[in-house]
């Protein structure tokens, strides 16, 4: 007796018939795995998941997001998503360590093929104290003989060599460019040397230096110069130091400190040895066998080699031929160059080079990294444009919702960064705030000094994620307007009682939602017009935005505000109206003002309810 084979049955789990008016169901399989990147488009979305763009438009739109198949989404709103579709997910390494960061995750190497690499050092300071002189005496003294002169490349980085090891130094412009890096990710500085004068101590730009240090919680040593001086003082120097928490090691402390006399080249040896000594307790390693990864020291335009870019591998070996991205651009490398001006093929961890054959010029801090093909590399840049959208979309942290932030662990301090109007009331409003820490909440005062709020103080709190509380002053007209563009929250207080109250209560989670300021132009006054004994009229000139009726005027004056209110005329020659555009001149009243002088920036805003 013979069988007949009967084919499978489509859609019947392992082939079987199922009987006559018996109803089958199919066998669910296991969830998918998806892997997501931090940021792709709605489509993008879909085709991963192999299903259509209008099924995850009506999750998202289930979910209060109403977006097109071209608009990005986030690596959390894609997870729900994918999960609401019965995916499992699975993040990606980039996604894991957040946007536009490329700090080296060692949970992504092979510790078998991890080595040590060279440290990266930030040399910060003061203008006047000697950063340059300083550079240029560790670059000398590690030039021989027959390479006296031949130092002529400038890109921003070098090396070299001492004892027979190697160290890198960026050759930054200060703190502020440092701490710009930060901001956009680039953690690259494995140990900061802060410059102070010997013979003038501590200043302002040495105090702000300090603060942008201790903010990116890397090691530091201070190098204490002009010793050579007949009027130095390394002793006041030591005690400013331990005022800032800095105790020098003699003193107890774990600050390092080297005298050193950049001009006569003493001491540099003694500053190379302890830089060695704190990189060897960090146990600095990377992977060279990986695929290059690091970040943009700087960029330039040649007119005859086209967009050149300094980069600093920090991890992998980067060769000459590879596709790479950097920032928002893409190329092929065409041709490295080291410090010395000089070509090599290839370029390991820790080593600055230059390098031709990127699209455009990307900006200082930008990730760059070697990727498969050209085909990967426009991948890599559409996705790198998608997480800066998404980017921009975000606000930095606010003082309503840190409490909120603090109990699900996304914050755990309250970064602050406070300017006051004088000196004197520093170390009252410090001893105020810090009190009121406890177990659960901190306070953390990354910064304070006295003076205008500056666009050194915006970058700062964007890389530390911090409040600015401005006590009897305000922002620059510069630093406001970076503040709005980058969505950081600054807040200017009068009365000490209001201050401390608003942070206890952001600790407690009381604080009711405040108003945000918009501003929304700038003028300058060029000319006063009295109009009888008691009306002065300002004649002004709008350099930015615009001056309308109904706005609040604040007038400032090298960089205090003196007044703030309302504009009781607006005049266009002899017309009334209802706003003066930028670039137009126009004369302008205020209620309860009249001390105009020329020179004064009318500042004009409004404020919206916080969202």
């Amino acid at each position: 007796m013979t069988t007949k084979q009967i084919p499978p049955r489509a859609g019947v789990p392992g082939g079987a018939t199922p009987q006559a008016g018996i109803a089958t169901r199919p066998v669910p399989s296991a969830p998918k795995m998806l892997t997501l990147p931090p940021a792709l488009a709605v489509h993008d979305l879909a085709a991963l998941m192999g299903v259509d763009s209008i099924d995850v438009i009506k999750q998202l739109m289930r979910n209060g997001l109403m977006l097109t198949i071209n608009d990005a989404v986030e690596h959390d709103t894609a997870a729900l998503i994918a999960r609401a579709l019965g995916f499992q997910v699975k993040s990606s390494p980039e996604a894991a360590r957040g946007p536009g960061s490329i700090v080296m995750q060692h949970g992504e190497e092979d510790e078998d093929q991890l080595e040590s690499r060279p440290p990266v050092v930030t040399i910060l300071g003061h203008v006047d104290h000697g950063k340059t002189t300083l550079l240029d005496a560790i670059r000398d003294s590690n030039v021989t003989a027959g390479e006296a002169g031949g130092i002529t490349q400038h890109i921003g980085a070098y090396q070299v060599a001492y004892e027979g090891n190697r160290l890198t130094f960026l050759d930054t412009p200060g703190h502020e460019a440092f701490t710009a890096m930060r901001a956009r990710g680039a953690q690259i500085t494995d140990l900061a040397v802060l410059v102070v004068a010997a013979d003038d101590g501590l200043m302002p730009q040495t105090l702000e230096a300090i603060a942008h240090v201790k903010a990116a919680g890397v090691p530091l040593i201070v190098a204490i110069n002009k010793v050579d001086r007949p009027d130095s003082d390394t002793e006041r120097v030591k005690r400013q130091l331990a005022e800032q928490d800095l105790l020098i090691e003699e003193w107890g402390g774990d600050v390092i400190a080297v005298p050193v006399s950049a001009l006569k080249g003493e001491g540099i040896s003694d500053l190379l040895s302890n830089i060695l000594v704190v990189a060897e307790v960090g146990d600095l390693k990377s992977n060279p066998s990986r695929k290059a990864k690091g970040v943009v020291v700087e960029a330039r335009t040649d007119k005859s080699k086209g967009p050149l870019a300094t980069v600093l591998v920090q991890t992998g070996t980067l060769e000459v031929g590879d596709q790479v991205v950097a920032g928002d651009f893409r190329g092929r490398v065409k041709a490295m160059l080291n410090d010395r001006g000089k070509r090599i093929k290839k370029a390991g961890p820790s080593v600055p080079v230059e390098i031709m054959g990127l699209s455009n010029v990307p900006q200082a801090g930008d990730a760059f990294e070697v990727v498969a093909d050209e085909r990967s590399a426009r991948t890599a840049v559409e996705t790198r444009e998608r997480e800066k959208h998404l980017e921009q979309r975000r606000t930095g942290v606010t003082l309503e919702e840190i409490y909120s932030r603090i109990e699900s662990g996304d914050v755990k301090a309250l970064n602050l960064i406070v300017k006051t109007d004088v000196q004197g009331t520093i170390e009252p409003i410090r001893g105020a705030l810090e009190a009121l820490s406890t177990e659960a909440t901190r306070v953390n005062i990354i910064h304070v000094a006295s003076g205008s709020i500056t666009e050194s103080d915006i970058l700062l709190a964007q890389a530390s994620k911090a409040i600015i509380i401005g006590f009897n002053t305000g922002p620059e007209p510069g630093a406001r307007s970076l503040g709005n563009q980058e969505m950081i929250d600054i807040r200017e207080y009068r009365i000490i009682y209001d201050l401390i109250d608003d942070v206890q209560k952001a600790l407690s989670g009381l604080l009711d939602p405040v108003f945000r300021d918009v501003v929304e132009g700038y003028a300058t006054v060029r000319a006063i017009f009295k109009l009888g004994r008691s009306r002065v009229v300002a004649g002004i000139y709008v350099n930015e935005g615009v001056m309308a009726r109904g706005a609040e005027i604040r007038v400032q004056r090298a960089g205090r505000q003196l007044f703030d209110g309302p504009i009781s005329s607006l005049k266009h020659f002899k017309n009334d109206v209802r706003e003066i555009n930028a670039s137009l001149e126009g004369g302008l009243a205020l209620d309860g003002f009249n001390d105009y002088k020329e020179g004064d920036i009318l500042e004009a805003h409004r404020s919206e309810q916080a969202s």
